[in-house]
């Protein structure tokens, strides 16, 4: 017998836009896209036909695991300035967020590696899809942002991977070795592959491109334009935050 004697298939419809989106849960801006991006989803007039796809991406891959910077001295040390103007960078992000609803306290905010907590997220999608990868994505964007949480450090991961509603167990399994390490690495040499320099960047179906955490309407055009046939479609690029 083959797939086509079985008669037509009754899983969920396949979606009309896919977005796969490259971020680093250490990025304030991709916490805002994210929100953003949620916003111009529910929106749009076909909602329920969107795929988010989290994409890994480490703004700083060579950060060792366990040497927790707190972000404004990083920042003043990466960008110049020093410390104070770490804190000025990091309070203009910080009111911006809290202008989309979201709670910064950059103060106690830590730079840390996020290898491990992209690794989780991939594991999260594996465990329940993407409702499930959006809960552990937020939970580590909130850890981070609003807790002042090391999310390099396994207990700490392992409690908000939890709270996400992970199998602590398997999360315990995935820190204990390298697992879905490939993941993280598969998805940043597709992200060189494309030019990606910096995140948030979003792609919709594989063919149009939004950099930066652009305002709502722009994601909605995104969608609108994804959404066409290729051959009707112009493609949407933007870098502006």
């Amino acid at each position: 017998m083959t797939g086509s004697d079985l008669g037509p298939a009754h899983g969920p419809p396949e979606p009309a836009v896919v977005l796969d989106v490259w971020a680093d849960v250490v990025c304030p801006w991709c916490y805002i896209a994210k929100h953003r991006l949620r916003r111009a989803i529910d929106g749009w007039n076909r909602p329920h036909e969107v795929l988010v796809r989290h994409r890994a991406y480490e703004l700083d891959p060579g950060m060792p695991k366990g040497r927790p910077v707190p972000v404004a001295r990083y920042l003043g040390e990466k960008y110049g300035g020093g410390e104070q103007a770490g804190v000025a960078m990091s309070s203009r992000v910080a009111q911006i967020g809290e202008q989309e609803g979201l709670r910064f306290d950059m103060g106690r905010a830590l730079k840390v590696s996020s290898y491990d907590a992209h690794r989780l997220v991939a594991l999260a999608r594996e465990m329940g899809g993407p409702a499930l990868e959006d809960a552990a994505l937020e939970r580590m964007f909130s850890a981070h942002f609003a807790e002042g949480l090391a999310i390099d450090d396994r207990d700490t991961l392992l409690r908000c991977a939890a709270e996400a509603g992970m199998d602590e167990r398997r999360v315990a399994s995935v820190l204990a070795d390298d697992t879905y390490g490939d993941y993280v690495r598969e998805d940043e040499e597709e992200a060189r592959a494309l030019g990606v320099t910096g995140v948030p960047f979003v792609v919709g179906n594989g063919r149009v491109a939004v950099s930066g955490a652009q305002p709502v309407e722009v994601f909605l055009e995104l969608l609108r334009v994804a959404a066409q046939p290729p051959e009707a479609a112009a493609v949407v690029t933007s870098s502006a935050h």
